[in-house]
Order: structure tokens, then C-alpha cells, then sequence
């Protein structure tokens, strides 16, 4: 898939993207540039605190993020309802990604279009949704591309789905919904 090359391309050499996921259009960076995380913080408004979702094509790719004996745990995605897990982070996971808890927000999507990105890169990709702290999530090419066109180094093309809204987060070991899907809009 030539757009998740051209995706790939842009993380690798430090960028920011907006694409569609599950639910709603993230805007994303590579967990590991620090300064990409920063800038994509900065400039969604995003208090560093909340930490940050991580999105994978498949569970190995967490290797290196997650505790290991976790990793194998972690359920295929459901295309139809989402779930985001936090499990325990490995010990090298910066604070930028984890915010000010103890877990790390992980999931496996389900969007072909984030998955293509994800495989492409070879590595997960921060998933936040596009949106500026406080307001409305960009459901819409034309939402994203009018608030994000001139903010970000790439608009993956592609749309949303299978589900709608934001994902269902979970704690892994207990199975405690911490986020119920659909909550709100403003995330």
C-alpha cells in the first residue's frame, strides 16, 4: 500500500499524521521520538499527564513497550467494538507516553488503513484523536484536513471504521472499564 509507505516514510524521519482509526481520525507520531511526542502534544494542547494510546498491527509489536508475559495476553481486535488495554509498561517506557499512571494504554486496530501504517512502519504508532484538547474529534475528512492540514506532515487518506466513536478502554488484568464506549466527544 503505497500511502502506508508514504506514512512510514514521514513517521520515520520524525513527522506527524492524521489518520483514521476505528472510530474516529488520530493524529500520530512514532512512540520513540520523544520530540515528535512533544510536538504532537504541544500541538494538540494535551496535558503530558494524560498519557497517551498506543496502536499496533499485531501484538509482537509491542515488544519492547509492554511487559512481555503481557503481550501474549492482549485479545485480537474486534472489529466491530474496539478495546484499548492498559497493561504494564516495560521498564524503558517514557513518561511522555505513559503520562502520570502506572499502565500503558495499548491496542491492536482494527482499521485497515492504521493497520497498513503500522506494519509499514514495523513499529506502533501513537494514536490520540484529532482534536484539540477540549473540543469536538475530527469523524470527518473535512474536519481533519480543515483544523489539521497545516499542523501535521501527512493526512493519511482513508476513512473510519468498522466502529464508531472513541474506543472502550479496559484494564487487562481485571477487565475494569475504565472508559465505556461512546463516553463523549471530547477527549
Amino acid at each position: 500500500m503505497m500511502i502506508a509507505r508514504k506514512a512510514a516514510m514521514i513517521l520515520r524521519s520524525g513527522g506527524i499524521i492524521g489518520y483514521p482509526t476505528e472510530g474516529v481520525y488520530g493524529l500520530g507520531c512514532l512512540p520513540d521520538d520523544l520530540t515528535a511526542v512533544r510536538r504532537l502534544l504541544r500541538l494538540k494542547q494535551r496535558d503530558p499527564a494524560k498519557g497517551l494510546i498506543l496502536i499496533a498491527a499485531n501484538s509482537s509489536q509491542f515488544g519492547g513497550w509492554i511487559d512481555t508475559a503481557r503481550s501474549n495476553l492482549l485479545p485480537a481486535a474486534e472489529p466491530d467494538q474496539p478495546i484499548t488495554w492498559i497493561v504494564p509498561p516495560a521498564d524503558s517506557v517514557a513518561p511522555l507516553i505513559r503520562g502520570e499512571h502506572s499502565g500503558i494504554a495499548v491496542r491492536i486496530t482494527s482499521n485497515p488503513v492504521a493497520r497498513a501504517v503500522c506494519e509499514a512502519v514495523r513499529s506502533p504508532v501513537v494514536s490520540t484523536s484529532a482534536n484539540f484538547s477540549g473540543r469536538p474529534v475530527a469523524r470527518n475528512q473535512f474536519v481533519l484536513r480543515r483544523q489539521f492540514h497545516s499542523l501535521v506532515d501527512y493526512l493519511v487518506p482513508g476513512d473510519c471504521g468498522p466502529s464508531s466513536g472513541p474506543s472502550e478502554i479496559r484494564i487487562l488484568e481485571t477487565g475494569q472499564v475504565l472508559r465505556p464506549r461512546h463516553p463523549r466527544e471530547r477527549l
